[in-house]
């Protein structure tokens, strides 16, 4: 790695603005630069925390897990610089927009699923992924963390974006960010927890291992 950032992805001048970036096709309008395209940290909860500079252990090339990839805004930029790439999301907008981001992309392989129901692709996901990627905008966003750990490699890695507002909307976001990383003490070892309100209000990012 250089930089703290994993192979392939950089810090690249578009306009004059530094940015991260990822080689790859466009997906949502970003700027591009010949084969490079600018990944927003205010449009992503995992550009943030790398902008942030968490400490994902991220190198390249790994095999992800992707809960809540929504529309493939961040699980694109994903795909771009891991290994094999599964996108689950449930919603069927975003979906379809999802699919337009994989057709591009041979790595990234959508899972028309719900995150909060692991059994209902667990005959798709391989085991040991290297890192689960999580940005799943419910209540019990832990227990969606904890019931998909299965497939997680003992030496993996959880990165985790939790938003205040899906647990509790009239609770202190601290409150609720000592209660998620209590529940996830149940599967995982917390690595790092940090705000992420620099580019996104009331959520916090986590990295985790499996317990």
């Amino acid at each position: 790695m250089s930089d703290g950032l994993p192979a392939g992805v950089e810090r690249h001048a578009f306009d004059g603005e530094e940015s991260l970036a990822t080689t790859g096709e466009p997906v949502y309008g970003e700027p591009t630069d010949g084969e490079w395209r600018a990944w927003n940290p205010e449009r992503s909860k995992l550009g943030a925390m790398l902008a942030l500079e968490f400490d994902t252990g991220l190198d390249g090339g790994e095999t992800v897990l992707y809960l809540g990839a929504a529309a493939g805004t961040t699980v694109s930029h994903v795909a771009d610089f891991a290994g094999p790439t599964y996108a689950v999301e449930f919603a069927p907008r975003p979906a379809r927009d999802l699919l337009d981001a994989v057709e591009p992309r041979e790595r990234l392989f959508p899972i028309l699923k719900d995150a909060r129901k692991p059994e209902t692709y667990a005959h798709v996901v391989e085991r040991d992924v290297d890192v689960v990627v999580q940005d799943v905008a419910t209540r019990g966003q832990a227990d969606v963390a904890v019931d998909n750990a299965r497939f997680l490699a003992d030496d993996g890695r959880l990165l985790l974006a939790v938003k205040a507002r899906s647990e509790d909307v009239t609770a202190d976001p601290e409150v609720v960010f000592d209660d998620v990383c209590n529940r996830l003490a149940d599967a995982y070892e917390i690595l790092e927890r940090g705000r992420l309100d620099r580019y996104h209000d009331d959520h916090l990012g986590v990295v985790a291992t499996p317990k």
